[in-house]
């Protein structure tokens, strides 16, 4: 009679609890695992524990709750315990931008692993890392374990997570990247954690750890190479009189170029595009090789134009000054759904008006409270309707559908006058004209 071999099932700690860490977490406990989440700030830790999530995504705080009542789902401040008690390590920590530099600053990413290998980790386990991180990090990482706590193996893993929709990018996403040595067992663990999310089809790509470092960096610079392309068309299409959106339209159907991402507007902002197109530039001039990607200047250089842009044009439709003057700004985080102000243009525009003179007035429908700590000057308001009472102009700066269904007739009457620029080209031109707006948009006549 053959004996059974029984594998025992995985358990699974997750470093870092931001945005990234907490969905990861979640979701593993959501997939079936025994999951630990693991950050050194206490008050984090509560507030995961009590099932709430500090920060807004959708359907994640439900999905938390239900994973922390099921049992399989804990939070720790202790590295140690996750150390010792779980097989696969996922570090999620942050890669900010270096004060100083454009480089990331890989602190908290050390801090991770120099904690975990003096938490006692065991032989057998994996390492994985899911942050974004500079080219050659993996296999430092790998050395440095390889020294420190021989038999435990490291891969690497990138995340593509786009906020709003982190849940169903972490349970469906639309590939899988494996970072691995041809030599070890990281592949099969991994395929063993991702089992469930393989068998409903989604591509795996089983790739070495320079390209799994490349994928995520990569696929940033190209998303904002687009977005700026598209908006440098709208600066050449405003001073020819062409319109930006029809110019989209028309070369979208192209099936080489597509239509996403291909939206002008007042650009990208986040944690994670503006920070990692310039640690690439960094890290690629490290190696020898920023000739290669020295265009992702200039895509930076065109997004952080369109935010200026924007202030000009509020300028001068405010008669070239704006010193006592009322704008009502609708939008504060960088994207809708979400309440990330991360490098928000939003922000940034409404922080130049209020220094420029203005009296700033911000809505945001999740972001309020983020926006009131980082920029305690601005005013802040309930709704759009209080954001706009007395305002001379009205700036449509994140496109939240509650802002793209708005009805003009709620704020013709309490605004001072009818003018609105649409920094997202999002709302209906002809729907605000007619009910006597002076409507501007950026990229269009």
């Amino acid at each position: 009679m053959e004996e059974t071999t029984v594998v025992s099932p995985l358990r699974i700690s997750v470093i870092g609890t931001g945005y990234l860490g907490a969905t990861h977490a979640v979701c593993m406990a959501e997939l079936g695992f025994e999951v630990i989440g693991v950050d050194v700030d206490p008050n984090k830790i509560a507030r995961l524990a009590a099932g709430e999530v500090p920060f807004f995504e959708p359907g994640l705080e439900e999905l938390l709750r239900k994973n922390l009542e099921s049992g399989r789902l804990s939070f720790t401040t202790s590295l140690a315990e996750a150390a010792t008690g779980a097989d696969v390590h996922f570090i999620c920590v942050g890669t900010p931008q270096h004060p100083g530099s454009n480089s990331a600053d890989m602190r908290y990413v050390d801090s991770a692993v120099s904690g975990l290998i003096a938490g006692g980790l065991r032989p057998g386990s994996l390492v994985v890392g899911k942050s974004t991180v500079p080219a050659g990090t993996a296999a430092r990482l790998a050395d440095w374990l390889a020294a420190e706590a021989p038999g435990v193996e490291l891969a690497w893993n990138p995340e593509f997570l786009r906020e709003g929709f982190a849940v169903d990018d972490t349970l469906r996403p639309d590939r899988l990247v494996f970072g691995v040595t041809a030599d070890g067992t990281a592949e099969a663990t991994l395929r063993r954690v991702y089992g469930s999310v393989l068998e409903a089809g989604t591509p795996l790509v089983v790739v070495d750890y320079p390209t799994a470092e490349l994928v995520k960096v990569a696929a940033n610079a190209f998303l904002a190479t687009k977005i700026s392309f598209i908006n440098a068309m709208a600066e050449v299409c405003e001073v020819t009189g062409a319109d930006v959106t029809h110019l989209a339209k028309a070369i979208s159907y192209d099936t080489r170029i597509g239509g996403r991402f291909l939206h002008a507007g007042l650009g990208f902002g986040g944690g994670c595009l503006p920070k990692d197109i310039r640690a690439f530039q960094a890290r690629a001039t490290e190696l020898g090789a920023g000739e290669s990607v020295k265009f992702l200047a200039e895509v930076d250089a065109i997004n952080l134009r369109r935010r200026s842009h924007t202030v000009t044009l509020a300028t001068r439709l405010l008669g070239g000054d704006v010193t006592g003057k009322k704008v009502a700004v609708l939008g504060a985080a960088f994207k809708p759904n979400s309440d990330d102000i991360r490098d928000s243009p939003a922000l940034a525009v409404a922080s130049a008006l209020h220094q420029a003179g203005a009296t700033v007035a911000v809505h945001d429908p999740a972001a309020i409270e983020n926006a009131r700590r980082a920029y305690p000057d601005l005013t802040y308001a309930d709704s759009a309707v209080d954001a706009a009472t007395d305002a001379d102009i009205v700036l449509h700066l994140t496109e939240w559908m509650e802002f793209r269904e708005l009805d003009p007739a709620a704020l013709t009457a309490v605004v001072s006058a009818r003018v609105i620029i649409d920094g997202r080209n999002a709302l209906s031109p002809v729907q605000w004209r007619a009910a006597g707006w002076d409507y501007h948009a950026l990229g269009r006549p």
